[in-house]
């Protein structure tokens, strides 16, 4: 079974940050690729684990997936937007 996501990469200090949509799965590398890499390992290990204790599809359920015939589909993205917000006065 294939599990479609999406990644978003960003640095905080010198690592870098790659967090799977809508999964709400990250990991953290020194560099884009590292980060990618290691985050493809963790949502292997996230759904295997899932799988492994019966709560596969409640997983994917929550996370807004959709069960059509024998695939997953993912939530379907529009864009990423990135916005502001004051505080105070």
């Amino acid at each position: 079974m294939e599990i479609e996501y999406h990644v978003q990469i960003w640095k905080e200090g010198d690592q870098f940050i790659a967090h799977a949509m809508p999964l709400d799965v990250a990991s953290s590398g020194s560099s884009p690729e590292e980060a990618r890499q290691a985050l493809d390992e963790a949502v292997r290990l996230f759904l295997r684990t899932a799988a492994d204790h019966g709560t596969l599809n409640e997983v994917l359920e929550d996370a807004g997936y959709k069960r059509e015939a024998d695939q997953w589909r993912s939530p379907a993205w529009f864009a990423l937007e990135r916005h502001l917000a004051s505080v105070g006065g």
